[in-house]
């Protein structure tokens, strides 16, 4: 499951299995790629959806300002790659997207960007609708860490505070 701006991180990692498989390094087994958009920028998961090749540029208006890319560059070829290895592109809400940093927050203990909010959202998008299977082994591209989009989440998260670099006021802002 990746993130999708210009599409190149998906056509990458395609290569990168192909290119593994044919050194001997990996055993050359199927595989699916699947690619995650926000919906306020999707060209690339609207063509997967329409069944085209053709990707129209879109203005984006989404949260997931990483992925906010509205006319991909490497569209058509991620498009290729998730049709070839059976995989698919599809795209999420911003609130899906916040959805998707709180539950890998809360279960991982991992503050991903909206673009990590994206792949998990997607994720779950897919799983419900059957088009991954849950006993798959599936692999999560997290590209940002959540400190660079704060605001995406600062209006659902709890209590913050500001303490200065020590363990004492650590202990303090915790309440003892």
């Amino acid at each position: 499951m990746i993130p999708v701006a210009s599409g190149s991180l998906l056509t990458k990692v395609d290569k990168a299995f192909g290119e593994l498989a044919n050194l001997g390094l990996i055993e050359p087994t199927p595989y699916r790629v699947f690619g995650a958009q926000a919906t306020g920028c999707s060209p690339v998961s609207q063509a997967f959806r329409a069944g085209i090749d053709v990707i129209r540029p879109v203005k984006p208006d989404t949260i997931a300002k990483s992925l906010a890319i509205g006319n991909p560059a490497d569209g058509p070829y991620a498009l290729d790659v998730a049709r070839r290895t059976g995989g698919a592109i599809a795209d999420v809400s911003d609130e899906d997207v916040v959805a998707g940093i709180r539950l890998l927050a809360r279960t991982e203990g991992i503050f991903a960007e909206t673009a990590g909010g994206v792949t998990v959202a997607t994720l779950r998008q897919l799983l419900a609708s059957g088009q991954l299977d849950p006993d798959a082994e599936t692999v999560i591209y997290n590209t940002g860490d959540g400190l660079k989009t704060l605001d995406a989440v600062a209006p659902v998260v709890g209590p913050t505070a500001t303490i200065a670099p020590s363990i004492d006021e650590f202990r303090a802002a915790l309440g003892g």
